[in-house]
């Protein structure tokens, strides 16, 4: 894959938020600046996480701060037989197994402890499908962008799901699978992500496709000290345009990206020019970055 081609992969269980904005803009710059495409992949696989109208209102966000996408939007949903292919070749190849274990069961373990990969302890229950980690690749390295060598043994992370006892697909599968249709070359995303990646390094390594080159950004943390979340109630990023300047000056210094004072109230296209062309991943502190409550809601 010699072409830069990169995306933003949000969930519609909500709006976005300050986080999520800074996330989908170093994806943004980062593809830009070197010249590549940029897409947008709603991962809309847990219906009864996705409240109706979220993903139209996730778009409309970010053509607000002028992220425009290329190509037309991708969804996740209607891509079973994509996933069930992928699932088959694992089983095949014996990285695979059906788990009828709870997580009530192995609560007092820090990881699944593979009760079932000699065989399914209680068949009569409703089956998931999980990940050999112990039979994949290990151990897993790659060179994170910001981060540096990583290495890791996903034995150690324990049998990721595949595929959930109610019949829906899983992160891990799903966002591999994804990756390669689309030849995804570079993937740009937060920092709570990394540990995910030995599972994905696994899951690429076993279905014969391309890894993606890696940059983990630091985390966006509030004034309560947690990661900025939906689930922590986050503002919902406007969609006004004087809002949405001051608030993209500010997604780009929380990426250190240095952007000049006179630049605040400057139109979304000349921010992101300059973004764009000042963007290095060089300048980005690999220390989670702490907002202030102006940089996280909206201006009155």
């Amino acid at each position: 894959m010699s072409h830069y081609r990169g995306r933003f992969a949000p969930t519609p269980s909500g709006p976005l938020h300050f986080g999520s904005l800074v996330a989908a803009l170093a994806s943004f710059l980062d593809a830009r600046h070197a010249g590549g495409e940029w897409w947008l992949r709603i991962e809309d696989i847990d219906p009864p996480r996705c409240p109706p109208g979220a993903a139209d209102e996730i778009q409309r966000q970010l053509e607000a701060f002028g992220l425009h996408w290329d190509g037309p939007v991708l969804w996740q949903h209607g891509r079973d037989g994509a996933y069930q292919a992928a699932l088959d070749r694992l089983i095949a190849l014996g990285l695979a197994y059906p788990c009828s274990c709870s997580r009530k069961q192995w609560r007092d373990s820090p990881i699944y402890p593979g009760w079932c990969r000699e065989g399914v302890r209680e068949p009569a229950n409703p089956l998931a499908w999980r990940l050999r980690s112990d039979l994949g690749l290990r151990p897993v390295v790659w060179q994170d962008r910001l981060f540096g060598e990583q290495r890791f043994d996903p034995a150690t992370l324990g049998d990721v799901v595949l595929k959930r006892k109610d019949g829906l697909w899983a992160y891990q599968l799903a966002v591999v699978v994804d990756d390669a249709e689309l030849q995804i070359s570079d993937v740009v995303r937060g920092f709570d992500l990394l540990d995910n990646t030995p599972w994905q390094r696994q899951l690429q390594d076993a279905l014969g496709v391309p890894e993606p080159r890696y940059l983990h950004l630091p985390l966006i943390i509030g004034e309560g000290g947690q990661k900025l979340s939906k689930q922590n109630l986050a503002p919902a990023l406007p969609t006004d345009d004087d809002a949405v300047r001051p608030l993209l000056h500010a997604a780009l210094a929380a990426l250190d990206q240095s952007p000049p004072a006179d630049l605040t109230g400057a139109p979304v296209a000349e921010l992101l020019a300059w973004g764009i062309a000042h963007w290095e991943v060089s300048r980005i502190r690999p220390e989670p970055h702490r907002t202030t409550e102006g940089d996280a809601l909206p201006p009155d």
